[in-house]
């Protein structure tokens, strides 16, 4: 569709306001019969070629891999005891790149759903980098790869983890109501406040960090609004940022060989913030990278953040910190097309079935409650199911829940009959028999708010709202909200 791309791009350079209003009629002439026609598109695609798959799955699956015309590369695996069911995978981060290799390596860590039966069907994304739209839209891609390729499964599931547990949930929400595209979600410690309050911690920490450690950037250096992360053309390096971690708190040395000055910095810094300090680090480096992707590359260099009106306590002096910490707003703008995005509406209308760490230090269980909240307020909280572990691990929880977990989802869409808590707890000691990882479910656990783990903005959200034409129209748009 050469004549919209050249339509799209030039409407980018104009005003947001002016901007959703011409995109609806541009896309109205030129895109809407296409996409109408979902099949249409998948049509004469590149199909799946065999490859050699993991390991652990040698003698058991058939493997495929390939790219599609996004650009995305995907992997494929077909049990040799298919069940029948396919589960479409998507993955957390967002990294920074990815190659080939990336869904395969997914694959080896997910093997656990092939040995139970089902086929695997895993998308890198198109490029590194944030865009959740982008995303779901790689990830509805390979599924209607797979169904090209195999024919239609007898049941389709979601399953996303931590930012692919928001990239699900998008998934569901964008595709999930087309009939037998999807049939159920399984999110597993899934990012699921949104991209707009979900990364409110990093947004404190990104503030609070410099504020002590006054060396993102140095004083020597050219100074730049700290919602940015990082300049476009910085030369820091994840390494470069670590150590400047580790200059300021000691964090990789043992405490007693810490400074004074160190220690009580980076208790400070965890205090504030609420961040453990085990994921401090990390949590950095997205507050770092990940935004400066966020504004540069997405958004145009507008910025979506706010700590405007946080109060901040648990340091050894919250007056001085709130006094002086850096503060800045968001623009309205920037905070629309962020939202839209990323944020989820709670309208679903499939079984979805989550699994969150209790003690998830990275992505926060106070996300089930945001997520719940969401359905609640659409009135769709009825198709919800969420169970809690005493874990305390983000990237990978017990393989005997995850085989659990999708059992008792696919229970639940074959018979109606909802689970509970309680009984999917009682029934994973049968996968314990079979993978040895344990299960460490809690039946009796309820999720504190959200509000109660990452302060809220004062005065909420005020984007301009969208219309529905208007969301249409950007839903329409290489599959996101923000520029892809």
């Amino acid at each position: 569709m050469p004549r919209a791309d050249a339509a799209i791009r030039s409407l980018r350079r104009l005003a947001p306001r002016r901007r959703t209003a011409a995109l609806t009629a541009v896309l109205a002439t030129t895109i809407l019969g296409t996409l109408a026609n979902p099949t249409a598109q998948s049509a004469g695609w590149p199909q799946p070629g065999p490859i050699a798959c993991p390991p652990g799955l040698a003698a058991k699956a058939t493997c495929y891999a390939g790219r599609d015309p996004a650009g995305a590369y995907y992997t494929m695996a077909v049990p040799t005891h298919w069940n029948g069911s396919l589960v479409v995978h998507a993955h957390g981060g967002p990294d920074f790149s990815y190659d080939s290799s990336s869904p395969t390596e997914d694959l080896e860590r997910w093997e656990v759903m092939v040995d139970e039966g089902y086929a695997w069907a895993g998308s890198s994304y198109r490029r590194g980098g944030y865009g959740v739209r982008m995303a779901a839209a790689d990830t509805e891609n390979v599924r209607r790869l797979f169904t090209d390729r195999f024919g239609r499964p007898d049941r389709t599931y979601l399953h996303g983890q931590s930012y692919g547990g928001n990239v699900a949930a998008k998934v569901a929400e964008t595709y999930g109501r087309k009939h037998g595209a999807y049939d159920g979600v399984l999110l597993t410690n899934g990012l699921l406040a949104g991209g707009s309050r979900g990364y409110d911690h990093r947004v404190d920490l990104r503030a609070l960090y410099q504020y002590y450690c006054k060396n993102l950037p140095r004083p020597t250096e050219a100074q730049y609004p700290l919602w940015q992360g990082l300049p476009a053309d910085s030369a820091l390096t994840p390494a470069d940022v670590q150590e400047r971690l580790q200059e300021c708190t000691g964090i990789e040395t043992e405490p007693a060989a810490r400074t004074t000055a160190q220690q009580r910095n980076l208790d400070d810094i965890v205090a504030a913030t609420r961040i453990p300090e085990a994921s401090l680090a990390t949590n950095l480096q997205y507050a770092t990278f990940l935004f400066q992707d966020i504004v540069t590359k997405r958004l145009d260099g507008r910025n979506p953040f706010s700590n405007r009106g946080v109060r901040y306590d648990g340091s050894h002096d919250d007056k001085a910190l709130n006094a002086g910490v850096a503060r800045f707003s968001a623009d309205p703008s920037a905070q629309r097309d962020y939202s839209y995005d990323s944020d989820l509406t709670g309208r679903v209308t499939l079984p979805v079935l989550t699994l969150h760490a209790i003690d998830d230090p990275q992505v926060y269980v106070e996300h089930e409650a945001a997520y719940r909240a969401v359905l609640r307020s659409s009135g769709q909280d009825g198709h919800l199911v969420q169970t809690f572990t005493t874990e305390n691990t983000h990237s990978e929880l017990s393989d005997s829940e995850y085989a659990n977990s999708l059992s008792a989802l696919d229970t639940w869409v074959r018979s109606g009959r909802k689970p509970t808590p309680s009984s999917i707890a009682r029934s994973c000691g049968d996968f314990d028999n079979t993978y040895g990882t344990g299960c460490f479910y809690d039946p009796t656990y309820r999720p504190a708010p959200y509000a109660t783990q990452v302060r809220p903005r004062p005065g909420g959200r005020h984007w301009p709202v969208m219309t529905a034409a208007q969301e249409r129209a950007w839903s329409r748009i290489d599959g996101v909200g923000i520029a892809p």
